[in-house]
């Protein structure tokens, strides 16, 4: 499918190069992006087969067709009409180029699943990567490093820019807790899979230390009840924001916050977060982390904690204030970050620079 977050990127290729699209629909619970924001677009049947295994109805003949020279997939290991669209070009059209678009590795899988990987991406042209971590992952399992790009990730950015540059410090924070402390802030779904109420003891633990922090959860979830019903009984400084749709209020949410928290994987969130100014502290497994935790150069535009232990959250949140007074320093850091490698443009310049 054609995820919402994707529309920037997918709509400058689209106005860049002679593309025509081929997707499915919406799967479970992300949002699917208007097709009519591009030019040439048509929607595939899926039929599951056996777990994730699923087959994508039109794909493998569009090889056939004289029109096409190059095919970029997102390369989806459990998709067997992916698989046999690969095997065909190897044999019977040579002269035609396929690429694929993934996560690619994670660093846990088993020793079946890395077989399988090596011998799927091996079949295509080239892999653009999320990550470098992913890239190293693969090149120690003994995948071709010239066939291995790091691509990244985007999300729209333009409209970002242009809020960015609107945004000046408020009062938001001081004028609802009624203090000054430091303000950690989490935007998202608030799941049990995000662990968010490691926030809340954390913060209650360096509470009794003498050190005050606020927190606030932008978003909504099945956790919330229960995150509230921890924050009372800890006796914590939480405000439960709620879901925001407003673009430009969340981005002066993040603006005014002093440090992004997500004990959980990150994934977006941290761009989300360092485009308007805010470093992100999560956990530092890697290999159960989303590609996006790239973005944070520890020490400079956030940080890491040992997964699971709230003591080792409440010492990376001390010992991030304590390293880094100056927050208009830490908010160009940010920026200079995501506007360096986290762009759509960066991602079509990569595209442009390997597939012609």
């Amino acid at each position: 499918m054609a995820a919402k977050y994707r529309a920037p990127i997918f709509q400058l290729m689209d106005r860049e190069i002679d593309i025509d699209w081929y997707y499915g629909h919406q799967i479970d619970d992300i949002k699917e992006m208007d097709s009519s924001l591009l030019k040439r677009v048509s929607k595939l049947r899926r039929s599951n087969i056996l777990g994730p295994i699923y087959w994508q109805h039109g794909v493998v003949s569009l090889i056939n067709r004289s029109e096409y020279n190059i095919f970029l997939i997102l390369g989806d290991l459990f998709s067997l009409s992916t698989w046999t669209l690969l095997l065909k070009r190897n044999l019977f059209y040579r002269d035609k180029k396929i690429y694929l678009w993934s996560h690619g590795w994670y660093g846990r899988e088993g020793r079946i699943k890395r077989w399988l990987k090596k011998k799927f991406f091996g079949l295509a042209d080239g892999t653009f990567l999320y990550g470098n971590y992913a890239k190293e992952i693969a090149i120690q399992q003994g995948n071709n490093p010239d066939k291995l790009w790091v691509i990244h990730n985007s999300l729209d950015y333009a409209t970002h820019i242009k809020l960015r540059e609107t945004l000046l410090p408020s009062d938001i924070y001081k004028d609802h807790f009624n203090n000054s402390d430091p303000t950690l802030v989490f935007i998202g779904r608030l799941t049990r899979v995000k662990h968010l109420d490691m926030v809340i003891q954390a913060v209650h633990d360096l509470k009794l230390k003498g050190k005050n922090y606020n927190v606030v959860f932008v978003g909504d979830g099945e956790e919330r009840k229960n995150l509230e019903k921890l924050a009372v009984e800890t006796n914590v400084n939480v405000w439960f924001y709620g879901g925001c749709y407003d673009d430009a209020q969340t981005a002066q949410l993040i603006y005014d916050a002093d440090l992004c928290v997500s004990p959980g994987n990150v994934g977006l969130t941290a761009m989300h977060s360092m485009v308007f100014g805010t470093p992100v502290l999560t956990h530092s497994n890697f290999a159960n982390q989303m590609p996006e935790f790239e973005a944070i150069i520890d020490g400079v535009t956030g940080s890491f904690f040992e997964e699971g232990s709230v003591d080792s959250l409440s010492r990376a949140i001390v010992k991030w204030f304590d390293g880094h007074k100056d927050r208009n320093l830490t908010r160009e850091l940010c920026f200079k970050e995501i506007d360096s490698s986290w762009t759509p443009k960066f991602q079509l310049d990569c595209l442009n620079k390997y597939i012609y």
